[in-house]
Formats: structure tokens, C-alpha cells, sequence
């Protein structure tokens, strides 16, 4: 029997969900990445399924630990390296990626709020005709929301003591302290003061005890889970100065490379959140939706700033008037949309509509 289940365990080792991201790792260490078209593309395609690993392991954590816990698991881990990679691109970039930090999380903001909510709404809408969640739950995430975007991305434009789409060095210490606490308090409000906002029904709390993820899956999963996060990012850095080159080539703006970034890292939740509003779990969707964006600009930006004042980089923050307008109208059309606590397709087809007007005019300012 002992033989049986080691059997199984090897068998288990050698799933595609635990071999990609050790042979993506393996491409990278290896330094064939470096100006070789063949092995980029191969890359390119480990890349992806290194994303749909991550999300096979964060629906077993999350299984495991139970929600909101595991989207937050999934949502921290992902901003992490979010921070790295914007952090290592920007101190050996130079001038020309002051504005990288900023033009990512705004891209990664953008494209929760718009696609990644978007598509979940309209899939779910499509299959169910009618989803239900709590408003509440909506409520305190936006608030949440566009406090932090307010203080990170909107005032660098309309402050005086610097010139330009800048933050002193006071007034980073004074974002970043405000990000702290507003984050904390969703933290607390989600996890504990009103937990009972952010899960799924009872019902569905029982069937999913009645088929529990023992503690060797929940530790595998969980270090495959940071091993396949953390070979997206590194696959993504090293093809982020190939992917410029050929914008560049093609004529389009370099702000476009932040986008595609963003939606690299943001595909595992993006995934993880269709997946779940395709299951009739509209709340565990925009639980990993809403959440990954506050954790996204909320602690992304303020690490960024510090970092800058460590390293010396040059930070921009500010966005332009249209990207605040666009921003505006992403909060605004999702809070209309869920402020009910229904939802349905069309809500879904407005916020897509949004999101392709965000990248047309990315593309076409």
C-alpha cells in the first residue's frame, strides 16, 4: 500500500503543474534567454503555462486556508513580486523608466477593474443570467480604492512643492504612511471586524470541508505557488527588453510595455477570478479582483517611493488628465455596477468597453 501511494507521489511530482515551472526555471538560470529569438518564444510559452500552474496551487491554498485568506495569499504573493520586478527594471533602467512604477500598477488597476472584472461579469451573467454577492464586502473595497489611488496616482499631478508629477520626500512618507493604514483596516475588516462579508455561503463552506487538501498537498502547492510566481516575473523581466525593442519599432508607445507586464502578472488571478465567477462564485472573483487591485497600488507605490529615496531613482507618479478621466470612469461604472449586490452581462459589457477605450487611446493618446 506504502509502495501504491509513493507511486502516486511521483506520479504527482511529475504533473505538468509542478515540471513547467522547475524546466521555466531551469530556461532561465541557463542564459540562453539572452539575445535568442527560439529560445525566447519557448519562454514565452512556458511563461503561460507557469501562470496556469500558479493558479492550480492557489486554488488548492486557497482551499486549504479557507476565504478570504486564500485570496489574499494569492493577491500578496503576486504583488511582491510585482515590487521586484518594477524595483530591479528601474534602478538599472535609468531616466527613461521613471515612469515604469506608476504606468504598470495604473495598467494593473485598469485591467482589474475593467477585464478582469469585466469578464467575470459577463461570463457569469451570460451563464447564470443573475449573480449575487454582498454589497458590502464592494463597498468597503472602492472606498478602500480610491482613497489609495487618490493618494498615490491623482495628488503627484496637483501638488505645488515640486514641480512636475512628483511627491517630495515628506510627502512620500506621508503617502506611504497613509496606504499603511488604509490597507490595514481593509486587511482587519476582511479578515476579522466583517469576515462575514467576504465568504461564500455557508452551503458552499460545508461542501467545500467535505473535501479537504491535506497538509503535504497544502506545502507543495503552496512553494510551487511562489516557485511559478516567481518565474513568471523573472520570465517577464528578462522578455520585457525584447517586447520594448519591438514596440518601439513598430511606433508605439513605450507605456505599452507596462500594460502587457501587468497583464502577465495579473494572470493568475485573472484566471483564478473567471474561474470562480463561472462557478457561480462571484464573491471569491471579486474578492481576488478588487483585493489584488488595492494590494496592487496600495503597497506597490509606497515601497516603490521608499525605494527611490534608498537607490535614487527617478520616480514619476502623476498621471496625465486622461488617464485620471479613464481611472475615474473604471471606479465610477464598477461601483454602479455592484453597489446592488446583483449583477448581470451587461454590467460586463460596459466595463470591457472600457477597457478596450483604455488600451485604444494608450495606443492612440
Amino acid at each position: 500500500m506504502s509502495k501504491i501511494k509513493r507511486l502516486k507521489g511521483i506520479r504527482k511530482f511529475y504533473e505538468w503543474t509542478t515540471s513547467i515551472p522547475l524546466v521555466a526555471m531551469a530556461l532561465y538560470l541557463s542564459g540562453y534567454l539572452d539575445d535568442n529569438i527560439p529560445f525566447q518564444i519557448f519562454a514565452g510559452i512556458l511563461l503561460i503555462f507557469s501562470v496556469m500552474s500558479a493558479v492550480h496551487h492557489s486554488e488548492i491554498v486557497a482551499h486549504r486556508v479557507g476565504e478570504p485568506y486564500g485570496t489574499i495569499i494569492l493577491a500578496l504573493s503576486i504583488t511582491i513580486i510585482e515590487v521586484s520586478i518594477i524595483v530591479s527594471l528601474m534602478i538599472t533602467g535609468g531616466e527613461q523608466y521613471a515612469s515604469f512604477a506608476r504606468d504598470t500598477v495604473y495598467a494593473a488597476v485598469m485591467l482589474i477593474l475593467n477585464g478582469i472584472v469585466g469578464i467575470s461579469l459577463f461570463i457569469g451573467g451570460n451563464k447564470y443570467h443573475t449573480q449575487t454577492f454582498s454589497a458590502h464586502s464592494v463597498r468597503i473595497a472602492l472606498v478602500t480604492l480610491i482613497s489609495i489611488v487618490t493618494f498615490t496616482m491623482v495628488l503627484p499631478t496637483f501638488t505645488h512643492s515640486q514641480a512636475g508629477p512628483f511627491y517630495t520626500k515628506a510627502q512620500i512618507v506621508f503617502e506611504a504612511f497613509a496606504c499603511l493604514v488604509i490597507y490595514i483596516a481593509f486587511i482587519s475588516a476582511q479578515t476579522t471586524k466583517h469576515r462575514d462579508y467576504f465568504i461564500i455561503s455557508e452551503d458552499e463552506e460545508k461542501a467545500s470541508d467535505s473535501n479537504p487538501v491535506s497538509l503535504k498537498s497544502f506545502i507543495i502547492s503552496l512553494v510551487f505557488l511562489i516557485l511559478s510566481l516567481t518565474i513568471v516575473v523573472l520570465l517577464a523581466k528578462s522578455l520585457s527588453h525584447p517586447m520594448e525593442t519591438v514596440i518601439v519599432n513598430y511606433g508605439l508607445p513605450k507605456s505599452l510595455v507596462g500594460v502587457i507586464i501587468a497583464a502577465i502578472i495579473l494572470l493568475p488571478e485573472g484566471i483564478a477570478a473567471v474561474n470562480a465567477a463561472n462557478k457561480d462564485k462571484l464573491q471569491t472573483s471579486l474578492n481576488l479582483a478588487l483585493g489584488s487591485a488595492i494590494a496592487s497600488i496600495g503597497l506597490t507605490i509606497p515601497v516603490v517611493s521608499i525605494a527611490s529615496n534608498i537607490w535614487g531613482f527617478s520616480l514619476v507618479l502623476g498621471l496625465d488628465l486622461l488617464s485620471i478621466i479613464l481611472l475615474a470612469i473604471s471606479i465610477f461604472t464598477v461601483m454602479i455596477s455592484l453597489i446592488g449586490g446583483r449583477s448581470n452581462s451587461v454590467y460586463g459589457v460596459v466595463l470591457l468597453v472600457n477597457l478596450v477605450a483604455y488600451i485604444f487611446l494608450t495606443i492612440n493618446p
